[in-house]
């Protein structure tokens, strides 16, 4: 009967503890960081540099990415209004015909950003990658995150742990419709990046020599910007 018992409360804390740490690791993740992440360029502080996160510009559908676009446009106009004045392109070129920082720059080129004010990171397979990586590669200790508002918050998060002062501008997010799947997945993201900080001690897969950002490039003013059309938006 004690067996029995026993195996019952595994059974029970195998059931409850799983859920539980998703909520909470979540619940930490947003709260602990959510005052730092802005959505509008007006309400913005202007930093020297921007890490703009990768993400595919093609859906396997074979569509542009909206994710991507939002992005690019999000990271365009923080240029165009004078608040960043250099961009890090940190995602990943595993393949010859997958290059996320190559189709970023093509992307902000067409959208009136300079290449003197790009700098890419093939390096940048993961979030903890690309954050860590500005501070060991591209010796930035502050600086501001661009990408979609629900994936700024685990950016930030890391960011905190490795003692890497940053601000962060949230794209658009995307309807529920159209973007529950990537939703759910960011909720287990949040999730491995508590135990990559706290129990697995994660860090980039590839280091490299330091590199020193240009960034006293030029900033463009709103007049030298195209006119930016929004992605799907709520």
């Amino acid at each position: 009967m004690l067996c029995l018992k026993r195996w019952q409360w595994i059974t029970l804390l195998g059931l409850t503890l799983p859920p539980l740490f998703v909520v909470l690791a979540n619940t930490w993740v947003v709260s602990s960081t959510q005052r730092r992440v802005f959505e509008r360029p007006t309400d913005i502080p202007a930093n020297a540099v921007g890490l703009v996160l990768g993400t595919a510009k093609y859906l396997p559908t074979g569509g542009l990415n909206p994710y991507f676009q939002n992005r690019m446009q999000a990271a365009a106009e923080l240029y165009h209004t004078g608040k960043i004045r250099h961009l890090i392109l940190s995602g990943s070129n595993q393949t010859p015909a997958y290059d996320e920082p190559t189709e970023m720059r093509k992307s902000l080129r067409s959208l009136g950003v300079p290449d003197a004010a790009m700098t890419a990171d093939y390096a940048g397979r993961r979030t903890l990658d690309s954050v860590v990586r500005a501070r060991d590669i591209f010796g930035q200790h502050h600086f501001t995150i661009i990408s979609d508002k629900f994936h700024v918050y685990r950016a930030l998060f890391l960011c905190d742990r490795f003692g890497i002062q940053a601000i962060a501008y949230g794209a658009p997010d995307l309807p529920w419709s159209v973007s529950v799947r990537t939703r759910l997945r960011e909720y287990g993201a949040r999730c491995k990046a508590v135990l990559d900080v706290y129990v697995l001690g994660t860090q980039p897969r590839f280091r490299g020599q330091p590199i020193t950002l240009p960034v006293d490039a030029p900033v463009a003013t709103d007049t030298d910007a195209p006119p930016i059309s929004p992605a799907v938006q709520k």
